[in-house]
């Protein structure tokens, strides 16, 4: 998941330089939604491992 969001960021960046700052932002906003999707789930796959969650 950190991969796409190193993607959008790359295309954003580079969009940005070449002058596009509409493709910049949509790609930006979109690495930046990927970013918290991949937060919120390492949140929750700490905290299942710290309360001992298994599951069958």
């Amino acid at each position: 998941m950190l991969k796409w969001v190193l993607i959008f960021a790359v295309i954003s960046l580079v969009a940005g330089v070449l002058g596009f700052t509409g493709i910049a932002a949509g790609a930006a906003s979109i690495a930046k939604i990927i970013f918290y999707i991949f937060l919120v789930l390492l949140v929750l796959v700490i905290l299942a491992g710290v309360l001992g969650y298994r599951a069958f």
